[in-house]
């Protein structure tokens, strides 16, 4: 048997569509949010992975040698030193043998 609907039950249905659909979008856009906070988390992290890589390898390079390294390509080539160059830039400056290089790295 077909039963109509009156009005107040017409405007409840459409509030409660209308009231779902308000709480499914600000599910995603909470989700989207948290996914981008957690990406940008993971990659300044990785960035901060890579400048110790750096730093251990040029201390290592120091130990054994005497001196810190006057290149970053003198790290890759004798120490193993592995940075993918497609997805951070190392700006690796050597100022002298006994003195620490600054390092910089950047994402990007």
């Amino acid at each position: 048997m077909y039963h109509e609907l009156t009005y107040a039950q017409e405007r409840r249905r459409f509030a409660k569509r209308i009231a779902i659909t308000a709480i499914v979008a600000a599910l995603a856009v909470a989700i989207a949010f948290a996914l981008f906070t957690v990406m940008d988390q993971a990659r300044a992290q990785a960035v901060v992975s890579v400048r110790d890589s750096v730093m251990n390898a040029a201390k290592q390079c120091c130990s054994i040698e005497g001196s810190y390294p006057s290149s970053l390509a003198y790290l890759e080539r004798n120490y193993g030193l592995v940075i993918n160059h497609d997805d951070y830039t190392v700006s690796y400056e050597w100022f002298a043998d006994n003195i620490m290089p600054s390092v910089v790295v950047t994402a990007r």
